[in-house]
């Protein structure tokens, strides 16, 4: 029988006994050192090799909380985790970690509306996506905060592997036709947060235009020339113009000057950026950076700006002396460093204390007097109050009435707002008790 030859890795080997037992070397240490530069080395190139496995073979998707995708994803996220959306996305299990976004909601009549929405927090999370699986890393930098708002930079890093990249697009833009559906017929209050733009409380319905009755003709000259001003791009840049548009809506309080804006905003399918001039730590930068990066689609509203600057001085009720000038308000809405692609609304009940610097061509294209309630108007606010709900009685010969007691007003030389028109009709439902009620309050007035 032919013996086979001693392995080398035998314990028992003389091989290993002579290398490892009776080498002075090793035993002063050399041996173990080199055995650990070999297993560091044996590491180091098995992390490479994962590095570029992971790269050849996998994809990643990084949105920061810096982007609108943000929000939109997180949302589509919570949606998938509450109901299976036409089956095309299935998650591994429910997130064990969840974060609460809270919403708040304030009316103008004081009270507001807490809204909850539970999102996937941070850590990992993976989940089944027409067919491809991805995992989903949300990560949260706690010590580092953006500098204006103060909250902590965030990321959501989406991989999968490299050949179901282009369901990348398709998830996006499922996140996105989601949190729109969400917002069909309502209209998006943007206000100033730091250097940024962000929703403030939930969508609003849209107003409907003709809710808000003007003059003859007054809504319908603002309106006409916005779309213009909306169709006339091209026309703008062949001639070197800067492509922005400033309207002033004057006249008394209470004339529907905010409530034909909020309208006409919602007719064309914009949002707001409301604006407050007075707002603490608003300077000339930010005022520049903030109406030169407004969203796409939104009107940048700045009311009662008579009120903003005192004698070109902008100091607050509380007495804070804002660090915006005059200059650099002026220079924001039509300077060298001015953004283009702009529609801003200026509204004011005093247009004799606007500085002309602040009127003139260029940065007022369009003025608009919204006054007090005319008889006409005082008829129609009538009429399409009550005419859906009381077709049995002759709202014509009621709505004549309305129409002759403002004018008897207007010969008194009393005043009528549309306001307080419309909350006689609101606290009267009753188109007779309407008629009543508006009796007594012009009474009232008169004594």
């Amino acid at each position: 029988m032919v013996e086979s030859p001693p392995s080398l890795l035998t314990l028992n080997s003389p091989w290993l006994d002579a290398v490892f037992g009776n080498n002075p070397y090793f035993q002063a240490g050399f041996g173990l050192m080199g055995v650990g530069v070999c297993l560091g080395a044996l590491r180091k190139l098995a992390t490479v090799s994962n590095v570029a496995l992971r790269r050849r073979l996998l994809v990643s998707v990084e949105i920061s909380n810096k982007d609108r995708a943000y929000p939109w994803f997180l949302e589509w996220m919570a949606h998938q985790n509450a109901r299976q959306v036409m089956g095309r996305a299935s998650l591994l299990g429910r997130p064990h970690t969840l974060s609460v976004e809270t919403t708040v909601e304030q009316r103008h009549n004081g009270s507001s509306n807490v809204l909850f929405n539970l999102v996937a927090g941070t850590g990992i999370h993976w989940f089944n996506y027409r067919g491809v699986w991805m995992q989903v890393a949300r990560e949260r930098e706690t010590q580092s905060m953006q500098m204006m708002s103060g909250t902590p930079w965030e990321t959501v890093t989406l991989t999968t592997l490299s050949r179901d990249r282009g369901v990348f697009p398709q998830l996006l833009a499922e996140a996105r036709d989601l949190a729109m559906r969400g917002q069909e017929g309502k209209l998006v209050i943007h206000t100033a947060w730091g250097t940024e733009w962000r929703p403030f409380g939930q969508p609003r319905r849209k107003r409907p235009l003709p809710s808000v009755v003007l003059d003859q003709g007054v809504a319908e000259n603002v309106q006409n020339d916005v779309k213009a001003f909306l169709a006339r791009r091209e026309w703008y840049a062949n001639r070197g113009i800067p492509y922005r548009r400033g309207y002033l809506l004057y006249g008394p309080p209470g004339s529907g000057k905010s409530s034909f804006i909020q309208a006409l905003a919602g007719a064309l399918n914009y949002d707001i950026c409301l604006l407050n001039l007075s707002e603490r730590g608003l300077g000339d930068d930010k005022l520049n950076h903030l109406l030169s990066h407004a969203p796409d689609r939104s009107f940048i509203l700045i009311e009662d700006v008579d009120a903003a600057f005192n004698k070109r001085v902008q100091t607050s009720e509380d007495g804070y002396q804002s660090s915006v000038t005059f200059s650099g308000f002026l220079n924001a809405i039509d300077g060298v460093a001015s953004g283009e692609e702009r529609i801003l609304f200026l509204t004011t009940n005093h247009i004799e204390r606007l500085d002309p610097a602040l009127i003139r061509p260029g940065r007022v294209d369009m003025a608009e007097y919204i006054g007090d309630a005319s008889p006409q108007q005082a008829y129609t606010l009538f009429t399409r109050f009550f005419g859906a709900d009381s077709p049995d009685l002759d709202l014509e010969e009621l709505g004549q009435t309305v129409r002759n007691l403002v004018e008897d007003e207007m010969k008194k030389g009393r005043r009528v707002s549309m306001a307080a028109l419309q909350g006689l009709f609101i606290r009267n439902p009753e188109p007779k008790d309407a008629i009543v009620a508006c009796r007594h309050y012009f009474h009232s007035k008169s004594t």
